[in-house]
């Protein structure tokens, strides 16, 4: 079952004190970026943070989960309802992730 589209701009909404947050349909589902970094997924309509040993301690609840079937646990965040709390958790995440590779030019 695929996200719905108001729920996702609604997270992107949540989180949008973090920065430039865009989200991206991939397979039915949705990436979702601040700044042009990659920090979480959006599927079946629930929210998944991308793990970090940093944002750990700053969340509410530490509940892991995969997002998809064979994919690793991320962060599954339950409480959207908090655009502070949610918008602290992205940019702290993003902190902590690792820049973009460059893109090859073709």
């Amino acid at each position: 079952m695929a996200s719905n589209a108001d729920f996702v701009q609604y997270i992107a909404d949540q989180c949008s004190g973090a920065g430039d947050i865009v989200a991206k349909k991939m397979f039915g589902d949705y990436g979702i970026y601040c700044n042009g970094k990659i920090f979480g997924l959006i599927c079946d309509d629930h929210f998944y943070l991308k793990p970090t040993v940093e944002v750990r301690p700053l969340l509410r609840a530490v509940d892991m989960r995969p997002p998809y079937e064979g994919a690793k646990p991320y962060f599954y965040i339950a409480d959207v309802d908090d655009h502070d709390y949610l918008s602290a958790l992205v940019r702290e995440t993003c902190r902590h992730l690792p820049e973009p590779k460059p893109k090859k030019k073709k």
